[in-house]
């Protein structure tokens, strides 16, 4: 049976799917992945998580991400869950307010407990806004991969957003633009960007999800003991790439968190995915900013996490590009050779994540086009122009994410290049920009 969408005999003739029956093939079905005490209304304060019922079912998404993780097995009803031998806990947080109090609580909640956070919500996609966790949901996710899991980190599985027909980018969304989640955009059933899709460096993979009016959509649990065929967006695409993982912590209970990263950026496959920026980077991946990696492929993962290797601790390299303020005008680019601390106990010898911390001021941010060039040549679209952005504000001190060099020897010259797509009518002053190596360590298995 199909797990990504609706049962299809054509998905199985075109080999597009997540090769979920391959992993339940090995014996990995999520047995004591995810622990039920993990649940919480933190709407409410208490233990009992159960949607508010309303009439037009308004609070029914977590139900339906619900099931296509842990849809029990063989019992004639809706479909199956990608890890249905998973148990799984709700966290009721969107119904009110939702502050970072309420984020940082439902994100630090029973980390011993709970392996995997699946999450299909964050700022508004409205292709203007640039926002992110406050103090105490940073705080949470710094927590959560430090001390989660008896320390092998808590893994945040994030939906990369669904802003694409405002031509948002989730490169300003800065939960899914961080190195602690694994940011997950979609794929219609015949492999094309879906209209909804958000483009950025910082997506790792893809799973199926809906598309067009003649696309399938995702079979799943619904309120009212109903079952639903029209679950859409990342928000579908998300709880899939959770519950391949938790068939992959099945295999190897003892994955870190990043860890997991690397066996999905090793294992997700570009084939059948239609983008026209696929490229290939300085070790040989295919990667995109549609797709990240490509599809998720759960027989792929289960068998190389069962005798994976743990990486070695991260390491973080810290370097300055600019400290005083420079004219932006209509195309700024800066050059920095670096041997990616070299000598030190930070010394990078291999790339995971790389971030480039910005400060900068601009009479229209929505004009910036920004780019990132490693020593190898790999380009990273750290930042599309944005019409609807018509802010001043420009950007404080905003980390701009890629995964799109990983493994990739970071030593030599980096590029950044800040691009005012409106040309020299439109201008201002970028300050303290400083570009940050950091969070990329890699160790050679």
């Amino acid at each position: 049976m199909l797990i990504c969408c609706p049962i299809s005999i054509y998905y199985y003739q075109y080999h597009r799917d997540l090769n979920v029956k391959e992993a339940w093939k090995r014996g990995f079905t999520g047995q004591g992945v995810v622990d039920p005490d993990a649940s919480y209304d933190v709407n409410d304060g208490d233990p009992d998580p159960q949607p508010r019922y309303t009439q037009l079912n308004d609070n029914r998404h977590g139900t339906r991400c619900a099931g296509e993780v842990a849809a029990v097995a063989n019992n004639g009803m809706c479909g199956v869950g990608v890890a249905y031998n998973s148990k799984i806990g709700g966290v009721r947080m969107l119904d009110g307010e939702v502050t970072d109090v309420v984020e940082a609580q439902s994100l630090s909640l029973n980390p011993q407990h709970i392996d995997i956070y699946s999450a299909s919500w964050g700022p508004e996609d409205d292709g203007k806004t640039v926002d992110g966790p406050a103090k105490l949901a940073k705080e949470a996710f710094l927590r959560g991969v430090n001390e989660g899991r008896g320390g092998r980190g808590s893994i945040f599985v994030w939906a990369s957003g669904n802003g694409g027909r405002e031509k948002d980018s989730c490169n300003c969304d800065g939960y899914t633009n961080s190195i602690y989640t694994l940011s997950i955009s979609s794929s219609t059933q015949n492999g094309n960007v879906p209209w909804y899709s958000e483009a950025c460096s910082s997506t790792l993979a893809t799973t199926y999800s809906s598309g067009g009016l003649n696309e399938k959509q995702i079979v799943t649990t619904d309120l009212r003991q109903k079952c639903t065929d029209s679950h859409t967006g990342t928000s579908a695409s998300a709880p899939l790439a959770a519950g391949i993982i938790a068939l992959a912590l099945e295999a190897n209970k003892n994955l870190t968190w990043r860890d997991m990263q690397h066996l999905v950026v090793r294992t997700s496959n570009p084939a059948h995915l239609t983008t026209n920026d696929w490229k290939t980077n300085g070790v040989g991946r295919r990667v995109s900013h549609s797709y990240g990696y490509g599809l998720l492929d759960a027989g792929a993962i289960v068998a190389l996490a069962k005798n994976w290797t743990n990486v070695g601790p991260q390491r973080k390299c810290v370097l300055s590009l600019v400290s005083e303020p420079r004219n932006i005008g209509s195309h700024l680019v800066i050059n920095k050779s670096v041997d990616a601390c070299a000598g030190t106990d930070n010394f990078v010898s291999s790339l995971e994540h790389a971030q480039a911390h910005l400060t900068l001021s601009y009479n229209r941010r929505g004009n910036l086009a920004i780019y990132l060039i490693s020593p190898q040549g790999t380009r990273s679209t750290l930042l599309a122009p944005r019409p609807h952005d018509y802010s001043s504000d420009g950007f404080n001190d905003w980390a701009f994410m890629t995964t799109h060099s990983w493994d990739e020897d970071p030593r030599g010259e980096w590029t950044l290049e800040i691009e005012n797509v409106a040309g020299t009518n439109d201008y201002g002053n970028s300050s303290a920009v400083e570009f940050f190596l950091r969070y990329i360590k890699i160790y050679i298995f």
